[in-house]
């Protein structure tokens, strides 16, 4: 018969077994106080692989001596649903954990909802992905969310060192230096899962000492969770352009690097052009034309050489002037749209109607332009952009701007005509 792997074998029965979660299972923490009061009620679990986010509902369950049944969203059929949906109806309740909740189809839900929304069923969700934007709304707001956190170095040491001395586990039968175990729980990235599979291979490949040698030739790169689509990835995304938006140049390169490990150019890409415009913008104009430069150049050479092209616009970015004001103004017109869409002045339209000549726009009186009102009456005065003085070439505009603001504008185009003709 075939030996099941350390994890399996490892995982907890009871919440006093698990690590970490003391958010949740901390004294006063609701799912503490659920235990305490015996009532479980539908909730879903989001965080990184190997957390423990099954593991815990299957805890749960079993503390409150429920009886549950897994079911996994993927490979499940509606047969199978509809199985557990008459146990749950024989036995009074039924807990159904579901794992990778996010993929459940359609006609999965709606055979569930139903048995969710009058109590047949408890169920516990278990997924990597946002359940803000991966669960279906129907689904969402019939169960509590909570965040189940990545594991810390610590928590993953004290889990190796169990499973070291476990009878479950390796019963002590290798020992492991302490160096080597920081480097599992390092490259782990808080999924015990990975951090218990490495440390089962060591246990094989070594002579009674797992020594950082060994675990450097089985876990030779730490684990990135940027998997295109999940949270992590995401979250690397968000880190990188908050990073250049900060003037943090060490920690912008490093999400990049993140990203570049990923291949995910796409993503570099559009947030290179994004973060750009919307955070360098007029502060430094230079820079955004040199990121498209950058990008196109990463493009043609591809990874790894990508990188160089990529590093140095992160550079520049990071390290430029900021200026939101291109941002900022735009918004601001849009707002003013929102709120009341005032028509166009006759002499601005493209074929102006019942117009004389004398009161009609006139394309070959550059002159006359700067003395023009272009917004309409109701809002002649606004002023949608409002110069950040961070750099020298928008303290130039800012500049220009001001100049500008003291020409009287106006809508009487006739009047300037015979103005200017004088």
């Amino acid at each position: 018969m075939m030996k099941q792997p350390l994890a399996f074998r490892m995982r907890p029965e009871t919440t006093s077994e698990l690590l970490g979660q003391s958010h949740l299972l901390g004294p006063g923490k609701v799912i503490r106080k659920c235990l305490e009061a015996g009532q479980l009620f539908s909730m879903i679990f989001y965080g990184q692989p190997g957390t423990g986010k099954t593991t815990m509902a299957m805890c749960l369950a079993n503390e409150l001596h429920l009886p549950y049944r897994l079911f996994n969203a993927v490979t499940g059929n509606k047969k199978d649903l509809e199985i557990l949906f008459e146990e749950a109806r024989l036995s009074n309740g039924l807990v159904v954990i579901i794992d990778e909740i996010h993929r459940l189809n359609k006609d999965k839900q709606d055979l569930l909802l139903p048995h969710v929304e009058n109590g047949n069923i408890t169920l516990i969700g278990a997924t990597t992905s946002n359940p803000y934007f991966a669960i279906n709304p129907a689904i969402r707001s019939r169960c509590h969310l909570f965040e189940i956190k990545s594991l810390t170095q610590k928590d993953i040491i004290t889990a190796l060192d169990r499973a070291i001395g476990s009878e479950k586990g390796l019963n002590g039968s290798v020992q492991i230096e302490q160096d080597a175990a920081e480097i599992i729980a390092s490259h782990s990235g808080g999924d015990l899962r990975y951090a218990l599979n490495v440390l089962e291979i060591c246990a094989i490949a070594c002579e009674g000492v797992i020594t950082k040698e060994i675990v450097k030739q089985y876990s030779a790169r730490p684990v990135l969770a940027i998997d295109a689509g999940d949270d992590g990835h995401y979250d690397a995304v968000s880190a990188f352009q908050k990073s250049i938006r900060g003037s943090d140049v060490n920690a912008a390169l490093y999400y990049l690097a993140r990203l570049i490990e990923a291949g995910d150019m796409d993503s570099i890409e559009r947030r290179l052009l994004v973060t750009a415009y919307e955070d360098i913008g007029l502060g430094n104009p230079a820079a955004v034309s040199r990121t498209v430069n950058a990008i196109d150049a990463a493009k043609r050479v591809g990874f790894p050489e990508g990188r160089i092209p990529l590093a140095n616009a992160v550079i520049d970015l990071a390290l430029s002037p900021k200026s939101k004001s291109a941002e900022s103004a735009i918004d601001a017109a849009a707002q003013s749209l929102h709120e009341h869409a005032y028509p166009i002045p006759d002499y601005l339209r493209f074929t102006p109607v019942n117009l004389v000549p004398q009161d009609r726009y006139d394309y070959d009186a550059p002159e006359l332009w700067p003395y023009i009102q272009y917004l309409p009456n109701a809002i002649k005065n606004q002023q949608f952009y409002v110069p950040e003085l961070s750099g020298q070439y928008e303290k130039q505009l800012a500049k220009n701007a001001e100049e500008l603001s003291k020409i009287k504008r106006s809508s009487n185009l006739r009047e300037l005509k015979n103005k200017f003709r004088k």
